[in-house]
């Protein structure tokens, strides 16, 4: 399921000898975040009696990774690195990357997981993309987007700049996102498209 770098293996084993003395179960892994490049992970230490019944274990042979059955799913074929920072060594998560059978989609994908959701994150919103229909993109905003009253203004300026300066061929840009039921309902149907419009969308 997850990929654990040598690097990654010696980082956490030298954690948990240096924080625990050998008093530890292991690391507990937990991801929060809508999509990939929105995806934020936190390691913290897990002390006996603080491990539950329905955590995804992953045995190594100095150590336990334990995941949670929410993020489990986000972590399927990642993989843990430890890598030097300017701050210091740092553990680094590469995650799996959705996959679209029309090319164009899997531009688009690609900017989002690697530029978009990334500086979205920073406010707890993500982008997903729903699918691209001939040359038109369907999105929806998610976490801390969804409803905010500055969503169409991060849309226009933000994300749709970026998506027509790196992938010139796109046509419409479609918001369907359901903004009525965010935490700061929002409604407004912007030159983007209207929202929850019903397309045929597939993803492969």
């Amino acid at each position: 399921m997850i990929t654990i770098t040598d690097s990654a293996k010696k980082g956490l084993a030298k954690i948990l000898s240096e924080k625990g003395g050998g008093t530890l179960l292991g690391l507990r892994l937990a991801v929060r975040g809508g999509a990939p490049g929105a995806y934020q992970a936190d390691f913290r230490l897990v002390r006996p009696g603080e491990d539950q019944p329905d955590d995804v274990v992953l045995e190594e042979e100095d150590f336990r990774v334990f995941i949670d059955p929410v993020s489990a799913p986000k972590l399927n074929g990642a993989m843990i690195d430890f890598v030097p920072t300017f701050r210091g060594p740092s553990f680094k998560i590469e995650y799996p990357q959705p996959t679209w059978a029309d090319p164009l989609a899997q531009q688009v994908q690609t900017l989002i997981s690697e530029r978009i959701n990334p500086g979205v994150a920073s406010h707890g919103g993500y982008v997903t993309l729903l699918g691209v229909q001939g040359r038109d993109v369907f999105l929806e905003l998610g976490g801390g987007c969804q409803g905010c009253t500055m969503s169409a203004a991060t849309l226009r300026q933000g994300i749709e700049v970026l998506l027509r300066e790196e992938i010139p061929q796109i046509g419409r840009i479609v918001d369907q996102t359901d903004h009525e039921s965010g935490v700061n309902p929002y409604y407004a149907v912007a030159d983007l498209g209207k929202p929850r419009a019903e397309s045929p969308l597939v993803k492969k």
